[in-house]
């Protein structure tokens, strides 16, 4: 006999059922595409998403909030304004995944068993990776931040600045758009010289990576960008620990030197690592796989969801599949690559319930990273799993020409064009 519990919010009444055909843990993009696809293309009649966060956020646009020409309000919308109609809300977190069962635990302790199951709870940031990071997070005055929690601090610690070493840095860790640092950083340079304090500014981009980028053409661009700039570029810097008295981001040096322009920054050197002294400080926050995730036996020996990168489907378990942050896929963590995901998975959990697992439809590792770098311009880098640069022909309508180059239109794109998509296509199930 089959359990049916009643949920009250605000003025929306839902009930729960003990089990779902299709289950779908998360309401981030992921979690919100596919299920609202499935349902517009008439594929999933029964069919729940687990989401126990109130409000929906367009991430992409908190460099922008960070950089003051984005209002952080226009980036959330409750998350019952995003739910398909005709899916079930689950507001819970979810405790466990027992994929021996087909049942997924809830934190009120509830089993809902399943007969498919879609992961995409995206990523967890982990500042204890980092000693002293979550001391400077936590205090409004430090000078650090990060735009990837807090873009209205990142705002005001760029108004505050007056001078001094303003550092950019980033875990070895996966994060989401690996090139979210350098655009906050771009950004915050031209804000230095409207605030008329350039010229006491060195600002530095420490990375353990040994390139600006991985694309040869968009690497080729950026580092005219750097050069025009005139930032530092520390290659080979894994960031170990941050020493909130002193104000000191202590690295261990690796073995990407790259190439790069090395000008004139004090570094400290102790124990085998070396120190940079900062007055601003940006990062990216240490991310992994949520715990249940970790927990579950659904992930690879790094911790991320252990699908086949070309299907999406878990490597044991069958009846799941992985979508976003937190699939371990060589590729980068974006909505871009979202968006090129969620039709394969559509495609092939519509064939695996027709008993057909032999699936047509690949993802190639699309992703693309919109890299602003000023106010007013901006570069799209596109690719997939094999490093190809991959424009979308669909932007020939803007005129853009090549994209790996600065565009005002690319700009355009990324402060009106994308977020219009997001709110109007992407989450409503409708193709882009």
């Amino acid at each position: 006999m089959r359990m049916f519990i009643i949920y009250t919010l605000a003025q929306n009444t839902y009930t729960m059922k003990d089990h779902y055909n299709t289950l779908v843990i998360g309401g981030g993009t992921g979690g919100i595409m596919v299920a609202s696809q499935l349902l517009a293309k008439g594929l999933e009649k029964d069919i729940a998403i687990i989401e126990p966060a109130k409000y929906h956020y367009y991430q992409p646009a908190w460099t922008l909030v960070g950089a003051d020409t984005y209002e952080y309000e226009d980036t959330q919308r409750t998350m019952s304004s995003v739910m398909p109609e005709g899916a079930d809300w689950l507001q819970q977190k979810v405790t466990k995944i027992k994929a021996d069962d087909n049942k997924v635990v809830l934190d009120n302790e509830k089993e809902v068993t399943y007969d498919y199951l879609i992961v995409s709870p995206g990523l967890k940031h982990d500042f204890s990776l980092v000693p002293g990071l979550q001391e400077v997070m936590d205090d409004p005055d430090s000078g650090v931040g990060s735009v990837y929690t807090d873009p209205e601090k990142v705002k005001k610690n760029i108004k505050r600045f007056e001078g001094g070493v303003a550092l950019f840095t980033q875990p070895t860790t996966p994060i989401k758009c690996g090139g979210a640092p350098q655009k906050i950083m771009y950004l915050a340079e031209s804000a230095f010289k409207k605030q008329g304090v350039r010229d006491k500014a060195k600002v530095v981009f420490a990375t353990n990576g040994g390139v600006i980028f991985g694309i040869k053409p968009v690497k080729e661009t950026l580092m005219k960008v750097v050069n025009r700039k005139n930032i530092n570029l520390k290659f080979g810097h894994n960031l170990v620990e941050i020493d909130p008295k002193e104000k000191i981001a202590w690295y261990e040096l690796g073995d990407n030197k790259g190439e790069h322009n090395d000008l004139d920054v004090e570094t400290i050197e102790k124990d085998g690592r070396v120190g940079i002294k900062y007055d601003f400080l940006h990062t990216a926050p240490p991310s992994v796989a949520p715990e249940f995730v970790k927990e579950s036996g659904l992930t690879n020996e790094a911790g991320w969801m252990d699908v086949d990168q070309y299907s999406l489907q878990h490597k044991k378990y069958k009846n799941i599949f992985g979508i976003g942050d937190v699939a371990a896929l060589p590729t980068a963590k974006t909505g871009a690559a979202i968006r090129k995901q969620v039709p394969v998975v559509i495609d092939n959990l519509e064939k695996l319930k027709k008993g057909n697992e032999h699936f047509d439809k690949k993802y190639n590792g699309y992703s693309s990273c919109p890299l602003v770098t000023d106010y007013g311009k901006m570069v799209l880098a596109e690719f997939d799993y094999e490093g190809n640069f991959t424009p979308d022909p669909k932007l020939k309508w803007m005129l853009i020409g090549d994209s790996s180059k600065e565009h005002w239109r690319l700009w355009m794109l990324k402060k009106y064009g994308l977020p219009y998509l997001y709110w109007n296509k992407m989450m409503k199930g409708k193709d882009v």
